[in-house]
């Protein structure tokens, strides 16, 4: 699996189980105007959109429609990740959430991430139920509503909530998802990459450099480097390369001086550029 032409899809693992709990969800013909979700505009109350009309939402405009809170004596870990992607930090509330901001802001050609978007009311068993996923990403392949949620700590009413948002999600043309965790060193890799993912003054042309050795076939970081006329300074820039998906390392193998690197096929690199 490449570095420079892999999903987040590829690169997560994405539990599916709730999907045998769609028959719980009261689903008539009109179940799409009488389930409804809540955005919140700056300071505004909260505005209320049924999920038949989910794409009239100017999703730029919105806010968490749930804010963060930080005590001492909570159990998980908040904080804020900035995101090379939007220029911006975003809040997340644990690890594993911090975790996927990072691997969506390397591979998920993302335009901007919205923490908490909305809160989604809907009906199961004549219950009223509402749930807010945890992030809604805006990417080149359109929205990808995500929840987090780390395998083994998913229970029945989870599930529940889940399938009410892949259905929602459906409606609306959207993406769904739960990441559960990432594939076997994924996330170690996509972490060492982004050491460099903010610009670097490419005054030696380093850069240059990296892309004409790559240019003439597979090689590994560390002769990669050595071709290169400064190579301590070369494993920055290589390192940079890589988050920028300009080069491609192999992700099925811990990522080090022995990792094959390639120089990204010429249709993704002008995709990016």
């Amino acid at each position: 699996m490449w570095s420079d032409s892999c999903r987040l899809e590829d690169l997560a693992f994405l539990h599916r189980g709730f999907t045998e709990y769609v028959h719980q969800l009261d689903m008539d013909e009109r179940w799409a105007e009488r389930w409804t979700t809540a955005w919140k505009f700056g300071q505004d109350a909260a505005a209320t959109y049924t999920v038949r009309d989910l794409n009239e939402v100017d999703v730029s405009l919105t806010v968490p429609v749930r804010r963060f809170t930080w005590r001492t004596d909570q159990h998980h870990r908040p904080g804020l990740e900035y995101m090379v992607s939007t220029r911006r930090h975003h809040g997340f509330e644990s690890f594993e959430e911090e975790c996927l901001l990072l691997v969506a802001d390397f591979a998920a050609g993302l335009r901007e991430a919205l923490s908490q978007p909305f809160r989604l009311r809907f009906y199961a068993g004549g219950k009223r139920v509402d749930h807010t996923p945890d992030y809604l990403l805006l990417t080149d392949r359109g929205p990808f509503v995500i929840d987090v949620r780390p395998a083994g700590r998913i229970r029945p009413d989870d599930e529940l909530k889940f399938a009410a948002t892949f259905e929602a999600a459906l409606a609306a043309g959207w993406r769904y998802g739960v990441v559960t965790g990432w594939r076997r060193h994924v996330w170690e890799a996509v972490d060492a990459f982004s050491a460099e993912r903010r610009l670097l003054a490419n005054v030696l042309d380093m850069q240059g450099q990296l892309r004409a050795a790559a240019s003439q076939g597979l090689l590994s970081l560390r002769d990669l480097v050595d071709r290169c006329s400064i190579p301590a300074v070369a494993r920055a820039h290589a390192l940079h390369l890589l988050w920028r998906r300009e080069l491609g390392a192999d992700l099925s193998v811990p990522y080090g001086d022995a990792s094959l690197v390639r120089l990204a096929p010429g249709e993704l690199r002008e995709a990016r550029s």
